[in-house]
């Protein structure tokens, strides 16, 4: 099994400082309130946006911002060919504000512009190592006469290798669909085999429900058994279950409802085998968000082989209407990553996980960050990115795309757990339908 090429630009370590002489604008601000933000731009990415922390003396050490990282952004194998094919460098334009972002009255409130510093970005530059693009001071502030700030931004931005498994589900996983591997770009070939079943589980209701809830009619009755019993097995090549995503909490509806609330979600056990029996990996639970939104709410949590304990992984949500992807991104204070867990080192080979320091880049760059306690950004911050995948919207066919960082796989079985969780989630989205629709025929027992 081969890796896909993918290269990661990471931006952290944002400051920004005043001369003494403009300060007087900050002077009923304090400091700590981070008072500045940015917008951070790459060319047909989502802009990402972060707090930027005030320095406000020439001796402040701000050591909570030390290592830390403000975006980050993904290319693959197609967005590298195509910018270096044409000798094009991505540029990052990252635009500082001051004052909070946020809204008023429905409208952003973007606060004013300081300035914005350009970096380009040479991907020539990371082969197999990563490379520290720009690190230090750099002024952002204009003609002062004419309005402008003397403000200057701190930042390190470097690029970095990140090769990546990538996997394609052949079909919608309650079709038993085969699981292709993507090589060099355009080449797949197969490597897993799905199995979607279903068994006997005994009727679970919300605790909350009513007994004249749970003696409705014999459609109501017969919509709860549709969402119960779940199960997809993975199986290698030689039909071996490398494996498996078993629904162990049915999706019912709460009381006097018709969706899946996240008091009672549904919830999926992921397994590999071991030792001759089935062990628990992790747990996937799913529900429908509150407030009439389309939204499924999800929670990942990665069980440990030395107790009963579980780290939540990853948080979030995905629109049923527009689709969107599940992620699992260990990367340090992204602030786009739905990650609710503290600073970690995960074995998801085995399941285990347990508290360490982050990985520290050995690499060192231009500028000086020695005033301020800085050093480069850490390649592979903590465990970095451990997997994604594609998530359609309901009701139109879902065929997963899944991608596994490369250095959470070291055998096939590594592999398939991440495929089996990608097709609970994917399923996940069907459970959580409205219990007034009728589920597909697939889904159905």
């Amino acid at each position: 099994m081969n890796p896909c090429p993918f290269v990661r630009i990471l931006v952290g370590n944002l400051a920004v400082k005043f001369p003494m002489s403009s300060k007087a604008s900050f002077s009923g601000v304090h400091p700590s309130t981070s008072p500045c933000f940015c917008k951070i731009k790459l060319k047909n990415f989502p802009t990402q946006y972060a707090t930027v922390p005030l320095i406000a003396h020439e001796s402040q050490t701000h050591s909570s911002h030390d290592r830390s990282l403000a975006a980050c952004f993904t290319l693959n194998k197609t967005h590298v060919d195509k910018l270096v094919g044409k000798g094009k460098n991505p540029v990052l334009q990252i635009s500082v504000y001051a004052g909070r972002r946020g809204t008023t009255c429905g409208l952003l409130n973007n606060g004013k512009l300081l300035g914005t510093v350009a970096v380009e970005v040479d991907l020539r530059a990371v082969e197999t190592k990563a490379s520290n693009i720009h690190q230090g001071w750099v002024g952002i502030g204009g003609n002062i006469k004419k309005g402008g700030s003397s403000a200057q931004l701190y930042l390190s931005v470097s690029v970095e290798p990140d090769p990546r498994f990538v996997f394609q589900f052949d079909g919608e996983p309650e079709c038993s669909p085969q699981v292709f591997q993507v090589v060099h770009g355009d080449v797949r070939q197969p490597v897993f085999s799905c199995k979607f079943g279903f068994k006997n589980m005994m009727d679970r209701s919300s605790p909350s429900m009513s007994r004249s809830c749970l003696m409705g009619s014999r459609k109501d009755q017969q919509m709860r058994k549709q969402r119960k019993g779940w199960h997809i097995t993975v199986h290698d090549l030689s039909g071996s279950t490398v494996a498996m995503a078993s629904m162990v909490n049915p999706f019912v509806p709460s009381r006097e409802s018709d969706r899946v609330s996240q008091s009672n979600p549904g919830a999926w056990l992921i397994l590999r085998p071991g030792d001759g029996a089935w062990n628990p990996w992790g747990r996937l639970e799913a529900w429908r968000e509150r407030g009439g939104s389309d939204a499924v709410g999800y929670r990942f949590q990665l069980f440990s082989d030395s107790d009963a304990s579980a780290a939540t992984l990853a948080a979030g949500a995905i629109s049923s209407k527009s689709g969107g992807k599940f992620s699992i991104d260990m990367t340090s204070s992204v602030a786009t990553t739905p990650l609710h867990t503290p600073k970690s080192s995960c074995d998801f080979g085995s399941g285990s996980f347990s508290s360490s320091t982050s990985r520290a880049s050995s690499r060192s760059g231009s500028g000086c960050g020695s005033e301020l306690g800085y050093g480069p950004l850490p390649a592979q911050a903590d465990a970095g990115f451990v997997m994604s995948s594609t998530v359609e919207r309901a009701g139109r066919c879902s065929q997963p795309e899944v991608e596994v960082g490369a250095q959470h796989v070291t055998c096939s079985e590594d592999a398939a757990v991440f495929v089996a969780l990608a097709a609970a989630m994917d399923l996940s989205m069907d459970a959580c339908e409205l219990f007034s629709k009728k589920l597909r025929m697939e889904l159905r027992q």
